[in-house]
């Protein structure tokens, strides 16, 4: 039996164009729909297990990717836009009436991925934008619900899948994250 995932990558993860200029996320209504324009293509593209992150009916996974916040306006119906949870370290904006989330922004300027939007390329309208290249946080799926019995098998179809399992984030975000903390403690030193 076949692990899902997520719609985007269940039928094999799909490659980026490599020229990808950026396009228009727009949330699942049926009228009056979110939309956000996004300049350039995404970054640290991943499927996301963590309890946080929007994920269409029927995932188990989220896929998240970043981009930087001054490549992201609200383009059409913002006023439909409001945060899902002022207290979360990502201020997560999603759609009033459809649910969707169209992007989350940090706030805290001391925070090591403050000046990245983390966004859902599944809701591009355009194709071609740098595909997922690892799974992240992927035991939080039980948290969700998931019967620990299952996490073999998900781990399995992630690898079959390219994504690279991790219980954190990837190992370059990670050295990210330690060098941003270690530049603060120096500078406050």
């Amino acid at each position: 039996m076949t692990v899902h995932i997520h719609p985007s990558v269940d039928s094999g993860v799909k490659k980026g164009s490599g020229s990808f200029a950026g396009g228009t996320l727009v949330c699942k209504c049926k009228d009056k729909q979110v939309k956000v324009g996004i300049k350039g293509d995404v970054a640290h593209n991943h499927a996301c297990g963590c309890t946080k992150c929007w994920k269409p009916d029927g995932a188990i996974f989220s896929v998240v990717a970043v981009v930087p916040r001054d490549n992201v306006t609200v383009l059409e119906n913002g006023d439909k836009l409001q945060v899902i949870d002022a207290s979360a370290t990502i201020q997560r904006h999603a759609c009033k009436g459809c649910g969707t989330h169209m992007y989350g922004r940090i706030e805290n300027k001391a925070h090591p991925f403050y000046g990245l939007d983390f966004i859902h390329p599944e809701l591009f309208q355009e194709t071609g934008s740098a595909a997922p290249g690892f799974a992240a946080f992927v035991s939080s799926v039980i948290e969700s619900g998931v019967d620990p019995a299952e996490m073999d098998g998900i781990r399995s179809r992630l690898k079959e899948l390219g994504l690279e399992p991790y219980d954190c984030l990837s190992p370059a975000l990670m050295d990210a994250i330690a060098t941003h903390v270690a530049k603060a403690k120096a500078k406050a030193a």
